[in-house]
């Protein structure tokens, strides 16, 4: 590994349930996931062993910060997948696992409404929106596909981060870059250098080498869309997810979305798998859709119906979901009840829907199922939910 060399026992519970995917055929075993897998090991041991111990440990011992990681490389290494298994293996209820645009939305958020409220005149706002985090008694938090651009995240990450490690917190991390290319050309990147000092001493710089694009390995030479309403479509979809699953038949999850739970019928390997009715016919929005997309490299849809009037929120809700999985860069499975081009029925919707099935139409290339997911943050939104009427971006 580029960053760190370390010889580590691999009988952690990361490297034991990484060694069960690969026995399995769930996955093929790549050496520098291995060793990856060896290193959230010991992150993993290091949280247990500074566990408080009994009522009054926890009450009055503050945890000392173990010593995090920061594990970058190319899209479709497999550092989401490592991410899965290391937050799913760690014992301690303190913990949170988010999109670092998502986080960093939040924070941006909740500033505002601090600088509006009437404390917020002379107090600190990131003081107030890291009091919280403290409170909590937050241990861990996992960050993924770390990637600094906008000048307002840069020029806050210091002070909150700094706040965020002397209470105790530990930080791994997913991104595309290594540290001393965050933010790289920004303006005034100076300012923004004390970050990356601080965020250094704080992890553990490891490098993913991965010698294969896995996620480009799962759509390789497949058909992503099925038509009709027989079961022959909802076969060919079930093949597909196994596919992109390695195999796994997945279980039951949910999307934490701004303090609220999306129910997910299947998710499995950094893929969902939802009904029509599941994500179009509940009161979903635009800020839940950004969730999904973020969360998920691959989806599945099974059943999407045409189109009429009297679906006219469903449309509506469905031209928003797919323009998130569209600049987002998820690769999506379908099963239509009919053509593409006679989904949408409504007169309402016909403008946006043309442009829905133009991306529809494209989501299923070879060219944009080679891809990566885009680097599309995420943004802050009104709150939509239940409200189809939020036009979509043109």
């Amino acid at each position: 590994m580029s960053a760190v060399t370390l010889r580590l026992e691999r009988s952690g519970p990361v490297s034991t349930a990484y060694a069960a995917l690969a026995g399995s055929g769930v996955l093929m075993a790549d050496p520098a996931q291995r060793e990856a897998a060896g290193l959230l090991d010991a992150v993993l041991a290091g949280l247990v062993a500074e566990q408080p111990k009994g009522l009054f440990g926890r009450l009055f011992d503050k945890p000392e910060p173990v010593k995090g990681l920061y594990l970058h490389g190319e899209v479709g290494r497999g550092k989401t997948m490592l991410m899965d298994l290391f937050f799913a293996a760690v014992p301690i209820a303190e913990k949170r696992r988010v999109h670092f645009h998502e986080f960093m939305d939040e924070m941006h958020a909740g500033m505002a409404a601090f600088r509006k409220s009437k404390k917020g005149k002379d107090a600190d706002p990131v003081e107030a929106v890291v009091k919280p985090i403290v409170k909590s008694g937050l241990r861990l938090l996992c960050l993924d596909e770390f990637h600094v651009h906008d000048i307002t995240n840069a020029m806050l990450l210091t002070r909150l981060f700094e706040k965020l490690f002397a209470s105790g917190v530990t930080l791994v991390a997913t991104s595309n870059v290594e540290p001393d290319e965050l933010y790289k050309d920004g303006l005034n990147r100076q300012l923004f250098l004390p970050f990356i000092a601080l965020l250094k001493s704080h992890v553990t710089v490891a490098s993913l080498p991965a010698a294969r694009d896995y996620r480009r390995m799962k759509f390789a030479g497949q058909h992503v869309y099925a038509f009709g309403t027989g079961p022959e479509a909802t076969a060919e979809m079930d093949r597909l997810w196994l596919r992109i699953t390695g195999g796994v038949a997945g279980a039951p999850g949910v999307v934490e979305s701004i303090g609220r739970q999306i129910h997910v019928p299947l998710m499995a390997m950094g893929a969902a798998r939802f009904g029509f009715a599941d994500l179009c016919e509940k009161p979903l929005g635009s800020r839940d859709f950004v969730r999904i997309a973020h969360q998920f490299d691959s989806v599945i849809i099974d059943h999407v119906p045409q189109m009429d009037r009297q679906k006219s929120d469903a449309a509506k809700r469905f031209i928003l979901l797919i323009d998130n999985l569209y600049d987002r860069g998820v690769k999506l499975g379908a099963s239509f009840d009919v053509p593409l081009e006679q989904l949408g029925k409504d007169d309402k919707t016909a403008f946006e829907f043309q442009r829905t099935v133009s991306r529809l139409v494209e989501m299923q290339s070879e060219e944009y199922l080679g891809k990566g997911l885009r680097d599309a943050p995420s943004e802050v939104v009104p709150d939509d939910v239940g409200s189809p009427d939020r036009h979509p971006r043109a």
